[in-house]
């Protein structure tokens, strides 16, 4: 049998301080590529988050202790914890470790190389830092709900928790450049994520519009002003496909497919500025064409004339599509009480060291003996003393 393949950060590991979604998803990230993850839970249920679904999808891969912080034990057993680790990950309101003497700058005096991950609604500093945040307000802070939408109905909220898992994305990139600058400066920092600006950096050239004409855009349905044409159309069966042709090379394609190639000419189409003012028009010849024929034969012909296009899929479209099959982005993981589980695949696919998932979300207090005895070394006597008294 061959050796398996390395793991990218075998050797690393990671304290997950964090509940709910963006720092244990961040922490699991990181172990799917080979980070030893150890979830740090309070022995009364633990996180908050373990009744719902997401728990087991956000937390796979890491190992679970029980750890009273609000005792003096507790927190000198998470300073010893914290002293063996690369990287802590927490989610708190701003300064809640500096009011129980265990914040990242007091971490680094016994491991100066401590990264510290730390994911809040409106990060670190700041008039609002002391403010609750999650995910639907900060998307509001954000930006994004203002412009999503309808623009004769109220704002809508994306579909996904864009805002957790984009900050929970962030936290781990940041985590790996902090740890790269360790080697040259042998320090330990901060990685201050705000959840709002997980949103904010993905927004485009929305503030670069608005300096230049003082204006906000607003909503305005499927269309995004000046990409077109690009928009979602009903087919023939009842299905919607989403067709993107906004460079004049695809959409000269897009014409022909449709059979229709005299468009590329119209004078109402043949400049992009012109184009762009005609958006309704081309959308509208656009959407005859795609309601006059069924999805599959509207698809491949698109497909044929190498026009992006897509069905607008359902959860249940991805998981019977070959395609998300073949990259395994479709998995199932199990989970603890549930059974097998679909989850989503690891992303992103690295050729020489890929990703995989360890194993399942963990229960509570799963790993106490292996941490605290094996890891740590606690003496049996001290490890069921600090059970007895509700520490661990």
């Amino acid at each position: 049998m061959s050796d398996p393949l390395p793991s990218a950060l075998s050797g690393i590991r990671v304290i997950n301080a964090g509940q709910i979604l963006a720092a244990p998803f961040c922490s699991s990230v990181l172990a799917e590529f080979g980070a030893e993850v150890i979830k740090v839970e309070n022995p009364d249920g633990g996180d908050p988050n373990r009744s719902n679904l997401s728990f087991h999808q956000d937390n796979r891969g890491q190992k679970s202790v029980t750890l009273n912080l609000q005792t003096d034990k507790g927190r000198d057993l998470f300073r010893r914890l914290t002293d063996t680790a690369d990287i802590l990950v927490e989610n708190f309101r701003p300064g809640t470790l500096e009011k129980l003497g265990v914040a990242p700058d007091s971490l680094r005096e016994t491991n100066p190389g401590l990264v510290a991950v730390r994911v809040s609604g409106y990060g670190q500093t700041g008039p609002y830092k002391d403010k609750a945040g999650f995910d639907r307000v900060a998307l509001g802070f954000s930006g994004i709900t203002y412009v999503t939408g309808y623009p004769d109905r109220p704002p809508v909220r994306p579909g996904y928790f864009v805002a957790d898992y984009g900050a929970g994305i962030f936290g781990a990139f940041g985590a790996m450049a902090a740890l790269e600058a360790r080697r040259h400066t042998g320090q330990g920092q901060d990685v201050d994520v705000a959840l709002y600006e997980a949103v904010w950096r993905q927004s485009g050239a929305h503030v670069a519009g608005y300096g230049r004409s003082g204006n906000n855009r607003e909503r305005s349905a499927n269309y995004f002003p000046g990409v077109v044409p690009a928009e979602q159309f009903e087919t023939a069966d009842g299905h919607f496909l989403i067709i993107n042709a906004t460079t004049q090379r695809v959409f000269d394609r897009l014409c022909m497919a449709m059979g229709k190639p005299e468009l590329s000419d119209d004078p109402r189409f043949n400049a992009r500025d012109v184009l762009r003012e005609n958006h309704a028009a081309i959308h509208e010849i656009v959407g005859e064409w795609v309601a006059s024929l069924p999805l599959e034969e509207c698809q491949a012909r698109l497909d044929k004339a190498g026009v992006p296009a897509t069905k607008v899929y359902s959860t249940a479209d991805i998981v019977e599509d070959p395609h998300y099959a073949a990259r395994e982005q479709v998995v199932e993981v199990e989970a603890d009480g549930i059974g097998p589980m679909l989850q989503p695949g690891i992303v992103p696919r690295l050729t020489g060291t890929p990703g995989r998932i360890a194993h399942r979300a963990p229960r509570l207090g799963e790993h106490n003996d292996e941490v605290y005895l094996n890891t740590l070394g606690v003496p049996k006597d001290e490890y069921d003393a600090l059970r007895e008294e509700g520490v661990i």
